[in-house]
């Protein structure tokens, strides 16, 4: 399962129909990075590139003119080079980058300085998101440079230098069928993860390997990386909300925090379950739990077009705040506790964030000073939690060092809400009926 060349085309048109007349822009790919002497981190590329482009090797740069008459879409890329080929793989070259991820025409990447001023000259805007990368802006400056330094030739560099960022990211936010056909992929594996886990976890193991059960599964499917670093936190390191040492020993009697999503040709899945280390929730964690189910579903029921990101989380506040007093966790009226953010000592995160290429995607949350509305298309984690720090002493004990957070990951639609991750049980009857089997 993988998006389609058509549909990269497709995306850059549609950057290409809101870029003013006379404009480039210019979308560098990802480096390889060093890990430890001469060892590199695993690539992965970058997600507005790859948006673009499908095209997955580093050292790459795109460019787009619309209305240029020798092609609109032009690529620098590595250049094919058997001897490196034999250590390090293939290379698709500049022939290959037209012939496979259309590009109208391409040229090796060590060509860059020369042509590049050459596709610049006398465009009116440049589109390039400054500050992403520190080698290619230095270039970029020297292209401008080269360019004004012929003006008494008639050269004309670009007058006015816009970041990319605003029409990209707005384009991104929305999925397209294709994209959120593999987000549902994503969250039936990440979603089938977790109950492999849940299935595996017994007393006595490690944290990092009831991680290594995910990492598995994530693998077999064809996800050879998760999304992001797996949180597993048994105990006390459930109440660390971006726990990821996942080295400590489980035990009877606690919860595990598994905060896991495995990424599926660069879309993610995002998805948090919280239960009983040996199959049985205490009536402490019982009730916790609960509510934190309540407020999610709560969350998920008011997901719709036109209600504004903001009263997600509100609604979430509300829930868990009357929630807290009912327990005997906090003490006041609802409303002044809200008010004097008393909520906080539990609940400290917001209930969400969007979900795409990136496990927290580009888009804004606000437009001209207001939360937005949400709107079909869009892809929203919901994850309300409960963490009772095992050094909270305005507590009783019984509470102390329970951590709880569900997390599930919703496609806006046109008529509500699709949750894309409901494949792993989260009621308590499902998670001990799962668990007892």
């Amino acid at each position: 399962m993988r998006i389609s060349q058509q549909s990269f085309a497709e995306r850059r048109q549609k950057l290409m129909a809101q870029m003013s007349a006379g404009s480039v822009a210019i979308i560098p790919s990802a480096r390889e990075i060093a890990r430890n002497r001469d060892v590199d981190y695993p690539f992965r590329q970058d997600s507005d590139f790859y948006y673009l482009t499908g095209f997955n090797e580093p050292d790459a740069v795109l460019v787009l003119v619309p209305g240029r008459t020798e092609g609109v879409v032009v690529m620098f890329c590595r250049d094919r080079d058997p001897e490196m080929e034999i250590w390090n793989g293939y290379r698709a070259g500049p022939e290959g980058v037209c012939n496979q991820y259309g590009a109208d025409q391409a040229y090796a990447i060590d060509e860059i300085d020369q042509q590049m001023p050459k596709l610049l000259q006398g465009c009116i805007r440049l589109y390039y998101s400054i500050g992403t990368d520190e080698k290619l802006d230095n270039q970029v400056r020297g292209w401008l440079n080269d360019i004004r330094a012929q003006a008494r030739m008639g050269a004309v560099a670009p007058g006015e230098m816009v970041m990319l960022d605003h029409l990209l990211h707005e384009m991104r936010l929305f999925k397209a069928e294709d994209e959120a056909e593999m987000m549902r992929e994503a969250g039936r594996i990440s979603a089938e993860a977790h109950v492999r886990a849940m299935q595996a976890c017994k007393p006595g193991m490690t944290e990092y390997q009831l991680e290594a059960e995910i990492t598995h599964h994530f693998a077999a499917n064809g996800c050879r990386q998760p999304a992001y670093s797996s949180i597993v936190g048994g105990g006390d390191n459930a109440c660390v909300l971006h726990y990821t040492e996942n080295w400590d020993e489980l035990h009877s009697g606690d919860l595990v925090l598994i905060d896991a999503g495995c990424e599926l040709d660069y879309y993610a899945g995002d998805i948090t379950r919280t239960f009983p280390v040996s199959g049985k929730f205490s009536p402490e964690q019982r009730a916790v739990y609960e509510l934190v189910l309540k407020a999610q579903q709560a969350c998920i029921d008011a997901l719709q077009p036109g209600v504004p990101w903001n009263r997600i989380h509100d609604l979430s506040v509300e829930v868990l705040t009357e929630g807290l007093i009912e327990l005997g966790l906090l003490k006041g009226e609802r409303d002044e506790l809200i008010e004097s953010g008393a909520y906080r000592a539990f609940y400290m995160h917001r209930i969400g964030h969007w979900l795409g290429m990136d496990v927290h995607d580009v888009g804004d949350y606000k437009i001209a000073g207001d939360w937005r509305p949400l709107e079909p298309g869009m892809v929203m984690t919901v994850e309300p939690g409960i963490y009772i720090s095992p050094q909270n002493e305005q507590v009783d004990e019984k509470w102390r060092g329970i951590g709880i957070r569900i997390e599930d990951d919703v496609l806006i639609t046109a008529t509500g809400s699709d949750v894309l991750s409901s494949g792993v049980p989260k009621s308590v009857a499902e998670i001990e009926a799962l668990m007892g089997s």
